[in-house]
């Protein structure tokens, strides 16, 4: 008897809910302002909104991770801007100004360094700028070498050649 009652209260708690669940009704309207009302009691000019019976079951998503590719680093280019290939500069101190070009935009830790005739010129350094002393006359090449953080050498510039022309100490004119 005992097991009648149990089964009959618990048929009672599960159909109730579904008896409310279909005779609640929802409707919607528009207020002044355009946004949706949803309310559930009838307004004037209400539309009655129909639910489904089915569950709020969401569907399944795909779990998979997408293909994640490394992002190419874009090469760098370096290149000697001043002095112009076969370019002529004029100094009688021996004054040499290179000026260099890194692209993309020259980023923070990278470092270059200057070869005059295939020498380095001083330490790996945050500017494309250099400025040569005492540099005999004559045909010199130039080229730059960009390394990146860890000391890396990532790219190197053409090599540029120069003519440094200064006065002589036996001929002046």
């Amino acid at each position: 008897m005992k097991k009648i009652l149990f089964f009959i209260a618990v048929f009672l708690f599960a159909v109730t809910p579904l008896q409310a669940q279909q005779s609640k009704k929802v409707f919607v309207t528009r207020d002044a302002n355009g946004v949706l009302v949803f309310s559930d009691s009838p307004q004037p000019g209400a539309e009655e909104v129909n639910l489904s019976q089915r569950a709020n079951i969401m569907a399944a998503t795909d779990a998979t991770l997408p293909n994640t590719r490394k992002e190419e680093i874009e090469a760098f280019n370096v290149e000697i801007v001043q002095p112009e290939e076969q370019g002529t500069v004029r100094d009688n101190t021996g004054s040499v100004y290179v000026s260099g070009k890194v692209n993309p935009m020259f980023e923070r830790g990278l470092r270059l360094r200057l070869l005059l005739d295939g020498k380095p010129q001083g330490q790996p350094q945050n500017s494309a700028v250099f400025i040569l002393r005492e540099v005999d006359r004559g045909e010199h090449k130039l080229q730059m070498e960009l390394f990146d953080q860890n000391g890396k050498l990532i790219a190197t510039s053409p090599v540029t050649t120069f003519y440094l022309h200064r006065a002589s100490v036996i001929s002046p004119n």
